[in-house]
């Protein structure tokens, strides 16, 4: 069975837009697009070398999917072997898909993605596509959060535990932290939630 990977950019108070670039989602009226810029270094750099340069295929929201189209075909030097990877892209609408080996999936959504998730083939990695991972959360399809928790509060912005989110347990099986603080923590699927009592 493949795995669903969430990995994803968060400040302290959850929120997950644009931490690319200015234009990269103003929607809302988001003005901090590129927030994560000013903490990259080397010691981000080599694992997010690590988590990207392993075996997988994409499963994308359609913005996100938009602007990895945009960017990727021509940039492969910075990200080597994307275009060569199988992209699962998900949206309500039909879309054009420009970009080498993207196959859409615009009906029955949840049951096509139970069917990803049970067939051959390498780990998906899912990036951005905030609507997407509500939906794979609600449904409880997420296998592990790959996070990257950034010393910063934005105030307001799409979040990553949003609408979609269901009680559940998670057990966190890495972490490090860089030297710029930027949290570092993978947490894989482990049950539901326990509760007890201090009285």
């Amino acid at each position: 069975m493949r795995k669903i990977i969430v990995l994803t950019f968060l400040s302290l108070d959850g929120v997950m837009q644009a931490p690319g670039g200015p234009k990269e989602d103003t929607s809302g009226g988001f003005k901090y697009g590129g927030w994560t810029f000013p903490y990259f270094d080397d010691f981000a750099g080599k694992i997010m070398d690590g988590q990207m340069g392993r075996s997988f295929d994409l499963l994308l929201g359609r913005k996100t999917y938009e602007i990895f189209s945009g960017y990727w075909p021509r940039n492969e030097d910075k990200w080597p072997g994307i275009n060569s990877v199988k992209k699962y892209v998900v949206s309500r609408k039909k879309i054009k898909l420009p970009w080498e080996r993207s196959i859409l999936i615009n009906k029955n959504v949840v049951s096509e993605i139970k069917k990803l998730k049970q067939g051959e083939g390498p780990e998906l990695q899912i990036y951005g596509s905030g609507n997407l991972v509500q939906t794979l959360l609600k449904n409880d399809l997420v296998d592990e959060l790959w996070l990257k928790i950034f010393p910063i509060t934005l105030g307001k912005g799409k979040r990553l535990f949003d609408k979609g989110t269901i009680p559940a347990e998670f057990k966190l099986v890495w972490n490090t932290v860089s030297p710029k603080g930027v949290i570092f923590a993978n947490y894989k699927r482990a049950g539901e939630v326990k509760t007890g009592s201090f009285a």
